[in-house]
């Protein structure tokens, strides 16, 4: 039985001015609402790249490497040759105060479907928070704060009594 026949063909039960549908209906999103009776198709696998925290702080430790190397005197020749002020390339070399294990994990952040996992001023105040232990620390609070926005965001579909594990934070 297709669609128009199961539009046309009213049940004993039902008013004479509705039709009852039967069957498996996907709704398709478009500027008008359409039922159709073929599956939408699948969802693109994500696309993944590098976050650009771990892309900023890739290009730190290039810049040092080359600094050290002798091939570029100084941060100012740095900023001269790259066309940056050397505030901010300051604020990238300061990447490279955060702890050895907090470097790997930056360098392993992927941004998915463009939504990056950390911003990098965010990255910086980690970086500038002092002591090795001082920055575990900043980046575990970071870290629990972007979960928390992540939860809040999913509970904000509608849900008026829905709680996050953060609300006593």
């Amino acid at each position: 039985m297709t669609l128009d026949q199961q539009q046309s063909a009213p049940t004993e039960d039902a008013p004479k001015d509705r039709h009852i549908l039967t069957g498996t209906l996907f709704r398709r999103r478009s500027s008008r609402v359409t039922l159709s009776e073929t599956p939408p198709p699948p969802k693109p696998e994500p696309v993944r790249r590098p976050a650009k925290v771990a892309r900023m702080l890739a290009l730190a430790h290039h810049l040092q490497n080359a600094i050290d190397r002798g091939l570029v005197a100084d941060r100012a020749a740095v900023a001269r040759k790259l066309g940056l002020t050397r505030a901010r390339v300051t604020q990238l070399l300061d990447l490279l105060l955060l702890a050895p294990d907090l470097q790997q994990a930056v360098l392993a952040l992927e941004a998915v479907d463009g939504a990056e996992p950390m911003a990098e001023r965010t990255l910086r105040a980690v970086a500038h928070a002092g002591s090795w232990v001082a920055q575990r620390g900043a980046w575990a609070a970071s870290a629990r704060k972007h979960e928390c926005s992540d939860e809040h965001a999913n509970t904000l579909d509608g849900r008026a009594g829905s709680t996050t594990s953060c609300d006593a934070t």
